[in-house]
């Protein structure tokens, strides 16, 4: 008679045990245990600022700030409309028009293409939203920029919807508020086209002041090129986020071309503050109180 060969000692005599095949394979066993649940995507984000972890539901319940460092995150228009008008209150104007692209303009894409791109990635249909609002019950003319649609670059319908916007709180006599997002500034696929917004948007402001308007800026993070040197600088009242990025040429590229080492926090909210480019610095949760307060203050 052939004696079978000796098992490993692996049993502990438990029947229920040695009937289990995953006590009886050593990989599935491993297997079992090594297993961990992932995070799930978008739960934290990183604060650029202080570089904390954070919980992305808390950022977006103290409308998108650090709870740490105080840093203003990026926000959309749509947003913005949330965050200043009282609910509800919101209604479109000139949201019919839509950019096309007259010069037929091409450089890695052509414009049209990315104008369909924008469009559908950011469900904005140019950079910026103009409308009627309340704020505190008080109602008011109200444009925003986005500087995720093109970099909120100012394009021939981006000007035509605020010249119309001001024309409209001219007629109607409201205060008007533009919350200004745009590091691009005039558009270039559209050349002189984008190009003279900056002065009619500035015509239109300076026939709405004439008639005795109240215009109250608010600068955000960016607001450069040739939408800092027209419209977003020409309010009765500027107001600024805390540490935005606000000029015309930025840093690197005036430091490149002068050559001489800039001074510290330049163009920042603070440093044109400190240098009377603007009049207050206003955190995101307390805006729409003081504009509020300002309408109030000024009589309109």
């Amino acid at each position: 008679m052939i004696e079978s060969m000796p098992r490993a000692e692996t049993s502990d005599g438990n029947p229920e045990r040695d009937a289990n095949p995953l006590n009886s394979s050593p990989v599935a066993a491993e297997t079992v245990v090594n297993k961990k649940r992932g995070v799930p995507e978008g739960l934290w984000i990183k604060c650029p600022s202080c570089r904390a972890s954070l919980f992305h539901t808390e950022v977006s319940q103290r409308n998108n700030v650090c709870p740490l460092c105080g840093h203003h995150f990026y926000v959309s228009a749509q947003e913005r409309v949330k965050q200043v008008l009282d609910e509800g209150t919101f209604e479109p104007l000139d949201d019919h028009l839509h950019p096309t692209d007259p010069l037929e303009f091409a450089d890695r894409r052509r414009y049209r293409e990315r104008l369909v791109d924008e469009q559908q990635r950011t469900g904005l249909t140019d950079a910026v939203l103009t409308g009627t609002g309340m704020i505190r019950a008080r109602r008011v003319a109200f444009a925003v920029t986005d500087s995720a649609f093109i970099m909120g670059s100012m394009g021939s319908v981006v000007g035509e919807r605020l010249t119309r916007l001001i024309e409209h709180a001219t007629e109607q006599v409201l205060p008007l508020i533009i919350i200004s997002g745009s590091g691009g500034g005039a558009r270039m696929h559209e050349g002189i086209l984008s190009l003279m917004q900056m002065a009619k948007v500035s015509a239109a402001l300076a026939r709405y002041d004439k008639a005795g308007g109240l215009f109250i800026s608010v600068l955000t993070n960016p607001t450069m090129g040739g939408v800092a040197a027209s419209f977003a600088s020409l309010g009765d009242l500027v107001f600024a986020e805390p540490k935005a990025l606000i000029g015309f040429a930025g840093p690197r590229t005036i430091k490149a071309t002068i050559g001489i080492e800039l001074p510290k926090d330049f163009q920042t909210s603070e440093f044109l503050l400190q240098h009377g480019y603007i009049d207050r610095i206003v955190t995101r949760e307390r805006l729409k109180s003081e504009i509020a307060q300002a309408i109030d203050y000024c009589g309109k």
